[in-house]
Formats: C-alpha cells, sequence, structure tokens
C-alpha cells in the first residue's frame, strides 16, 4: 500500500461527532469505538469547525440544533474546502429538512432513534463511497461542461451553480450517457441504499429548472416511467 493510501485509510478512520446532547455523543462513540473508529466529541458548530481544521477527520456527523453555529451552517462551511463525508443525525424526519441538509452538503441524513447496526451500515457505506468517489477530472458530455474541482456545470456554455447533491446526481448521469438508470441505481449510488425514493424525485425536478430551457418539456433529462431515468447529453 502507498504512502497516500494509507494516509488516507488513517484519516478515514476518524469521526468527529458534533452534538450538545450527551445521550446521544454517547450513544455514537461507543457504536463507532466498537468497530475501530477513533472518535472526538464536540457540542458546538464553531468548536466543531476549529477541530475538524486541526484533527482532519475522515467523517463528520453532526445534530442540526447546535449553539453558535447550527449543523446546517456547519456542513455549508465545511463544504466550501472539503468534501469529507459528513451524516447528519437529527430528530427531525420531516421531508423538507433532510432536503435542506443534503442541500448545505450532508452525504446522508439518520433519523433518532436509531438502530446500531444501521448506523454503522451508513457509516461503512458512506466512507465506501468517498473512497471510491468518482474521478476528479473534468469532463464534456454534449451540451455539458463538468468541472469537478469547482463542482460546476456549463451548459450550453453558461456556468450553472448546483447544490452539493444536485452535482452528485448530475455527474452520476452524465457519466452514464443514453442509458436507463433506475431509481435503485440512483438512489444508492448519491445517497445510499437507505436513501428514500422522494430524495430523487426532487432533485431531477431541481436539475430540470436549472440546465432544461423548458422543464416541463425536458430534452436531457428524461423519465423512464416505472423505471427510472435517462440523460440525454444533446437532447
Amino acid at each position: 500500500m502507498l504512502m497516500n493510501d494509507v494516509t488516507a485509510a488513517w484519516a478515514r478512520s476518524r469521526v468527529l461527532v458534533v452534538d450538545d446532547q450527551a445521550d446521544i455523543a454517547r450513544m455514537l462513540t461507543a457504536a463507532l469505538a466498537s468497530q475501530g473508529y477513533e472518535v472526538q466529541v464536540v457540542s458546538d458548530g464553531r468548536a466543531a469547525l476549529a477541530r475538524f481544521t486541526q484533527w482532519r477527520p475522515g467523517l463528520v456527523m453532526t445534530d442540526l440544533h447546535l449553539p453558535v453555529l447550527d449543523g446546517l451552517a456547519l456542513c455549508r462551511t465545511i463544504r466550501t474546502h472539503s468534501l469529507v463525508p459528513i451524516i447528519v443525525v437529527s430528530a427531525k424526519s420531516e421531508e423538507a429538512a433532510k432536503v435542506e441538509a443534503f442541500d448545505s452538503g450532508a452525504d446522508d441524513y439518520v433519523t433518532t432513534p436509531f438502530g446500531t447496526e444501521e448506523l454503522l451500515a451508513r457509516v461503512r457505506a458512506t466512507l465506501r463511497r468517498a473512497g471510491n468517489g468518482l474521478p476528479h477530472e473534468s469532463f464534456e458530455a454534449g451540451d455539458f461542461r463538468v468541472d469537478m474541482e469547482a463542482r460546476r456545470v456549463h451548459v450550453r456554455a453558461v456556468a450553472v451553480r448546483l447544490t452539493p447533491k444536485e452535482f452528485d446526481l448530475f455527474v452520476y448521469l452524465a457519466r452514464h450517457p443514453n442509458h436507463v438508470l433506475s431509481h435503485r441505481t440512483l438512489l444508492a449510488a448519491v445517497w445510499g441504499s437507505h436513501a428514500h425514493p422522494e430524495y430523487l424525485r426532487i432533485y431531477i425536478g431541481q436539475l430540470r429548472k436549472k440546465l432544461e430551457l423548458m422543464p416541463s418539456n425536458p430534452r436531457y433529462l428524461l423519465t423512464e416511467p416505472c423505471v427510472g431515468y435517462t440523460f440525454r447529453p444533446r437532447g
């Protein structure tokens, strides 16, 4: 194993838990430590940013309701300079809360109370997707150019700013042009196997609003009824 691979594996074993509820923090710490993860806990968003910069964890798990700086602001701030995976752990189960968390940069969302085995499976899946991420080279697909470093999409030479999850979903579609991709395939690739099917419909709708000339009559992002979606790079 090369040195940079060793360093990456070592970093991925570090988990920063951000929660001001001591009982939840203890549960998360115990579950993670039982599987060999190194865990540090902080109780507010501002302290989390300082610890993140100093400690360089491979995964962040955060509540939404935090003192000083809330979980959404924490996700957005981390995303300005890092692609480290983030799992939100929250008692809020409303779809709107989950969508807002994903739009702020979260990679997964776990509602409390949670089962330990499911939680650990989500951690493994999130780290696996991060470790086996898509190549970072920019590429072109028909009318689109994808800037992987800036995480920006250009359609017909016009730059379009996408949220983190919109970008991840579009990149996966763009790397599989003219193929019918099932709902299950897309959900697993972008959100993980436990994702709610409604996420996909919402995010495809958002992509159409930003990328299509006529979102109600799409040329690029086509629905395959009862199956999934197809990306046509030239419309």
